[in-house]
């Protein structure tokens, strides 16, 4: 879903943590960002034998759809409506802190059980111009899954095509909807992570090919964008091994099975984070050892075209003197030579050209050395 320029600026929360909540204040305490956007509740209803998809309802129809359905899923877009918040949170149960982590966006991933319920927090990676977050924290009960987004717009579409047709997820309960919520997610990192490796490819090649000053900037903000991906992601493998570890009595053997498998696609994704990253950082020292490999080339040809013209500059000294002639016999007696004068070009051109055939001979100028070394 396009954004604007302004949700982008307003999602560009990877480099700094804003708190709404005053220092001190009590345990769940729940402050709803005044700039967030407008709430919007969207539910699907299922079962074996059929399901029900509706958007935009409102709270008292939730609860009718609770005791219609077998597994009940509410997905919440948008956290700027604290009455509605409260609602929901009174028609699901809600711990205060369960609460107040909703609406504090800057949750890491992580999983917390409260009485029997099962409160998970992951974060959904896109990338557009830029790598942009959010986060999703998801409510595991006895027959519903409430989740919570901060805008519209998520990476869950494959799930609610699941639901639509008649596979396996009509006939699991709510954990392997949570199950099926969170690998969606963690699937969705490959793509992004895809996307950069083409990235760092160009990069490669700029690197190699040119200079430019904007190539160092442009690898400075992959460095920072993948510090932030790596943020997002790292914390995800720790709660789903804590969910495939831990005896949680909402998750069903059955299903946890496949959160194992979930945990592997997390390790994958760090450890393709990690080989960019390192990647990243191996470029930017390779932009700056050319960049000091050119500025030595440029170095050595000015040190070669002083080591020619120095010695000119000695006799083109010696030739400047004011001394007389007439004075003495000693006095530059060539000043008054029929060929002085060209004499003396003819000594420079020699002497230039003996000062440039040994640079060339030492490898310092046209690189025979370095092309001999490079053939044997």
């Amino acid at each position: 879903m396009p954004r604007s320029r302004a949700q982008r600026r307003r999602r560009r929360r990877y480099y700094r943590i804003q708190r709404r909540t005053r220092p001190g204040a009590a345990p769940g305490t729940v402050a709803v960002d005044p700039g967030a956007h407008a709430t919007v509740v969207d539910l699907f209803g299922y079962g074996p034998d059929g399901f029900v998809e509706e958007k935009v309802v409102t709270p008292e129809r939730v609860v009718r759809c609770l005791g219609e359905w077998p597994v009940t899923w509410v997905n919440v877009e948008g956290l700027g409506d604290a009455a509605t918040l409260h609602k929901l949170a009174e028609i699901f149960g809600l711990h205060p802190l369960v609460r107040e982590d909703v609406v504090n966006v800057h949750q890491r991933a992580k999983a917390e059980q409260y009485g029997d319920q099962l409160f998970m927090v992951t974060r959904m990676v896109t990338m557009n111009e830029e790598i942009e977050s959010e986060q999703l924290a998801i409510v595991l009960g006895t027959n519903f899954v409430a989740t919570f987004q901060e805008i519209p717009g998520d990476v869950l579409d494959p799930v609610r095509e699941r639901i639509r047709g008649a596979g396996q997820i009509r006939r699991a309960g709510p954990d392997y909807l949570a199950y099926a919520l969170i690998d969606a997610v963690v699937d969705h990192y490959f793509p992004v992570l895809e996307r950069y490796g083409e990235r760092i490819e160009a990069l490669e090649e700029e690197v190699i090919e040119s200079t430019d000053s904007s190539v160092l900037a442009r690898i400075h903000q992959s460095k920072r964008e993948l510090l932030a991906l790596r943020r997002a992601i790292w914390p995800q493998r720790d709660a789903l091994a804590e969910l495939v570890r831990e005896p949680f009595e909402r998750i069903t053997p059955a299903t946890r099975v496949y959160l194992r498998d979930c945990y592997d696609h997390a390790v994958q994704v760090i450890d393709l984070l990690e080989t960019y990253r390192e990647t990243t950082s191996s470029l930017l020292e390779i932009h700056l050892s050319m960049l000091s490999n050119r500025m030595n080339e440029v170095m050595k040809v000015l040190a070669v075209f002083s080591a020619v013209f120095s010695p000119l500059m000695v006799i083109t000294g010696i030739y400047g003197m004011n001394f007389d002639p007439d004075s003495s016999p000693w006095n530059m007696p060539e000043l008054r030579w029929v060929y002085g004068y060209p004499i003396v070009l003819a000594v420079m051109a020699v002497v230039a050209g003996l000062t440039l055939g040994y640079a060339f001979r030492r490898g310092w100028i046209g690189g025979r050395r370095q092309r001999g070394r490079d053939q044997a």
